[in-house]
């Protein structure tokens, strides 16, 4: 007998990492790790009415947040509370989401997607995929040179997403004047290549990067910063992090009365015309302020 360490361990999701508690999992975000779960808060934004909390959704920690947009969407579908524009942080966000939010449910999916990152040169100098024209019928790709792609293969992510395999010809590519701003390729065979998802979702993907660019966009994202105010709320008064129970179900009824009490908090300051309490400032905040 001996222990299991580092490849030779099972996954994180299948990994108990508590002798107490069979449901809760290792996780690590931003440097820090933690065993338990994660919580997902939802809530309204009206300017001329209470923000309450309309969705709350536990997980184990190894859950991507990803994985948890068409729960909540389908949740507040169920209770007939489905918004006209859900405003959500990146990490809930993808092509895909984006569309089967508005084609399921019509709503508007506004959060940040990731950009095209594709090989640039030591000038930061790139061509992007949108800067290429795709002809959807045809299957084929023309790059801002001219030049048309050789190649068109359809084929699947790990985990089924279909996309499709676009390639230029090494011999194109590589007498190419703006090689260096294109690709690295190496290859005998092929030069630039792309990955393109389905035209609906590549299509939204484009759109979307465009539009968070603009100033107009960003104005309309930044009512999503109010939910952080939410989510410490929740840290300070309910102790939301710490959870006083064993296992999911409970945790996740637990994060229910947390939700609950929060919001009651809100009616009553909202009834009393309670006035919001201005944005904390740190100490180190105050004395530059002082000064």
């Amino acid at each position: 007998m001996r222990w299991r360490e580092g490849k030779d361990l099972p996954p994180g999701r299948r990994r108990l990492c508590s002798p107490y508690d069979p449901d809760a999992r290792y996780s690590v975000k931003r440097g820090s790790g933690w065993c338990g779960y994660k919580t997902h808060l939802s809530e309204t934004c009206e300017p001329d009415a209470p923000h309450l909390i309309t969705q709350v959704i536990t997980t184990d920690a190894t859950v991507a947040d990803t994985e948890v947009t068409e729960t909540l969407h389908q949740g507040l579908a169920a209770r007939e509370l489905l918004p006209a524009e859900h405003d959500v942080d990146a990490g809930y966000v993808t092509a895909a989401h984006i569309v089967a939010a508005q084609d399921r449910y019509g709503i508007e999916l506004l959060g940040p997607v990731g950009l095209d990152t594709h090989h640039e040169n030591h000038q930061g100098e790139h061509f992007a995929q949108s800067t290429f024209t795709v002809d959807w019928q045809a299957r084929t790709v023309t790059c801002p040179q001219g030049k048309t792609s050789a190649s068109w293969s359809s084929q699947r992510k790990s985990s089924g997403t279909p996309l499709a395999r676009v390639h230029f010809t090494a011999q194109d590519c590589g007498s190419c004047p703006v090689h260096e701003k294109c690709t690295k390729a190496a290859n005998d065979k092929w030069g630039r290549s792309l990955t393109l998802l389905p035209q609906d979702q590549q299509e939204a993907l484009e759109t979307r990067r465009r539009e968070q660019l603009t100033d107009q966009w960003q104005q309309r994202y930044n009512i999503r910063a109010g939910v952080e105010g939410t989510i410490s709320q929740a840290v300070r008064r309910t102790q939301i992090r710490r959870t006083r129970f064993t296992g999911l179900p409970k945790t996740h009824l637990g994060h229910i009365f947390a939700a609950t009490a929060i919001n009651i908090i809100r009616l009553d300051a909202w009834l009393t015309e309670t006035p919001l309490g201005p944005t904390r400032t740190s100490h180190l905040a105050r004395l530059g302020l002082a000064a």
